[in-house]
């Protein structure tokens, strides 16, 4: 529930209850918005003709004589508070869409050379050359595949659930960064444990990785984690129990999620970029050793 401005004091004239920050409640702050008078932490305070504002109140244009966009307020991750936190969920949404329709429409051809495989294969998907082999682009194109609706189905319903509140909360650029990655993490790690010749694909890994994200950005911001936790453990459990599934992907995604996430919202704030920078090129060599060390086992 939102606080306004202005102390009340206590009973008993004791001091008056702290007010936090209505965008980061772990923040303790004096100060108000001049317009909706909702509290404020340094982050988010933006420089008006008279006091400072809040991020919307400067968004909606309110005549204070205050250039909007001018010391652009920042997310609980450091990243820019932009007018559509989904825009890079629909661009995920539309490519995954625009690639399950090209297969419908060219066939296996197009499937066959998009697929994740470890080593080459002959029968039945072949003569195909896999990861193994130097094809290492099928990493990131087997992320945006899927044959079947149901899977589209139930990866692009998470990736809308769990997208718009990630990106408005990480930043477009760290959000992408985040599902870019998560999606390696889990194709690297079915490369180094399943099968050689077994097809691998979906975006799974990757919403496994915002599922790790959003429990770190509910811990952060202390909110109930339960209902996070609960739809997270009832996927786990398909995991593990339905046939023709890649555990090893929805592993890797959710670690890797939950890596940087942490990184991106628990690096201080005067090394926030060189935090979260550090921790996606980490994520991304262990990624790297992971192909190479499995490469090197495949001869």
């Amino acid at each position: 529930m939102e606080e306004k401005g202005g102390h009340s004091p206590q009973p008993g004239g004791g001091r008056p209850e702290p007010k936090h920050c209505y965008r980061h409640p772990d923040q303790e702050t004096g100060i108000t918005c001049t317009r909706c008078e909702r509290p404020i932490c340094p982050e988010c305070m933006v420089p008006a003709s008279v006091g400072f504002q809040c991020p919307e109140c400067v968004r909606s244009g309110s005549g204070t004589g205050h250039r909007p966009g001018a010391n652009r307020p920042r997310t609980v991750a450091g990243g820019h508070v932009t007018a559509d936190p989904r825009l890079i969920t629909k661009v995920l949404v539309g490519i995954n869409v625009a690639v399950f329709i090209a297969v419908l429409a060219v066939g296996d051809r197009l499937l066959d050379e998009l697929l994740l495989f470890g080593q080459a294969v002959t029968e039945p998907y072949g003569p195909l050359e896999g990861v193994a082999e130097g094809q290492w682009y099928r990493l990131l194109t087997s992320m945006f595949l899927h044959q079947e609706i149901w899977h589209i189905a139930m990866n692009m319903l998470g990736l809308w659930f769990l997208g718009p509140p990630l990106e408005a909360a990480l930043g477009r650029v760290r959000f992408l960064a985040l599902y870019l990655l998560s999606g390696l993490a889990g194709g690297a790690l079915t490369y180094l444990l399943a099968a050689p010749q077994q097809a691998s694909l979906g975006a799974s890994g990757a919403i496994f990785g915002l599922f790790g994200a959003m429990a770190v950005l509910m811990r952060r911001l202390r909110y109930d984690m339960r209902p996070i936790l609960i739809l997270l453990a009832i996927n786990l459990v398909f995991t593990f129990t339905w046939k023709n599934i890649a555990w090893e992907a929805h592993v890797g995604g959710l670690v890797a999620g939950i890596l940087l996430a942490y990184a991106m919202v628990h690096a201080p704030r005067g090394h926030r970029v060189l935090v979260q920078v550090g921790a996606g090129a980490l994520v991304l060599a262990l990624i790297v050793v992971l192909l190479v060390v499995r490469t090197m086992q495949l001869g």
